[in-house]
């Protein structure tokens, strides 16, 4: 990986080769675990949550584990950030810590965060962006289909921070991504097929991936998006006999029922679990430890 990239905030600067070399090593660590047991030995991940999570931190924290390291949790609703100064309390963290993993309401935090860290700044979740999902979403894909020329996902649903990255995560590395929304939910990352008809979204699709219509922090809107999302709802009628993907945790009844969930093509536990390997990935590239 480029010595230029510090951070990880979307990915956007990141070239197709970083992000196929970064998946490749997450394969290797999910497959040889124990060359990578003390590669972070002595080190310490602080991750700074605003917002509620399990996948995220458990991932996080679990993974820095297995790399010999340790990870301290900052919910920050007991940190002083009511009232500190965002740019000072990052400089301080960056002095106790060689890494830092942020789940934000606003992107611009992330950005603030990384702008004034002296160590790397992973984005864990922001308001428009989910790189760390992204690759894992992507890893997963290319385990059941290597050659990403002969993939094309299917994203059908609301035209989220998931959504933004996994279009740039997927055509970085040459996988199709088609994207279904209502015109009010575009995703703010052009995918390379935009349409209000999640038919013609899945049509030669080999995946098909949706996500909550409501995220955390938008439950004013949950009526108005609920009513206009109903349309998109990822049935056995929709998706046939092609994979299942979701970020988890899913609402079922609404944006999935529980029989494609549950089908045998579903591979939504798959991703959750590569979370924990393209992270640890992660932090030993940005750490420059391999």
């Amino acid at each position: 990986m480029n010595k230029a990239h510090k951070h990880a905030t979307d990915l956007q600067d990141y070239s197709g080769k970083e992000i196929h070399e970064l998946i490749e090593l997450a394969l290797d660590v999910k497959k040889h675990p124990e060359k990578y047991s003390e590669a972070l030995k002595g080190k310490t991940l602080a991750m700074w949550f605003e917002k509620a999570s399990l996948r995220t931190r458990v991932s996080f924290e679990a993974g820095m584990t297995q790399l010999g390291g340790h990870g301290i949790y900052l919910a920050t609703s007991t940190t002083h950030m009511a009232k500190a100064s965002l740019a000072d309390e990052i400089k301080c963290l960056s002095r106790y810590a060689d890494i830092i993993c942020a789940r934000t309401y606003s992107h611009d935090t992330i950005i603030e965060m990384a702008k004034h860290s002296t160590v790397p700044v992973i984005n864990a979740l922001s308001d428009k962006h989910h790189p760390c999902q992204a690759l894992a979403d992507c890893m997963t894909v290319l385990e059941k289909i290597p050659n990403p020329a002969n993939a094309t996902i299917a994203y059908v649903g609301d035209g989220n921070n998931v959504c933004n990255s996994l279009i740039i995560v997927a055509k970085k590395l040459g996988i199709k991504i088609n994207v279904a929304t209502p015109k009010e939910y575009k995703p703010s990352v052009e995918p390379d097929l935009w349409t209000t008809n999640p038919k013609e979204a899945v049509e030669n699709a080999q995946v098909v991936y949706t996500d909550v219509w409501v995220s955390m922090g938008e439950e004013a809107q949950k009526a108005e998006k609920t009513a206009k999302l109903k349309p998109y709802r990822v049935n056995s009628e929709l998706i046939g006999n092609r994979y299942f993907m979701h970020c988890l945790p899913a609402e079922r009844g609404k944006e999935v029922t529980d029989n494609v969930i549950d089908s045998g093509n579903s591979i939504v536990f798959d991703q959750a679990e590569n979370r924990l390997h393209v992270q640890k990935a992660l932090m030993l590239k940005l750490m420059q430890i391999k």
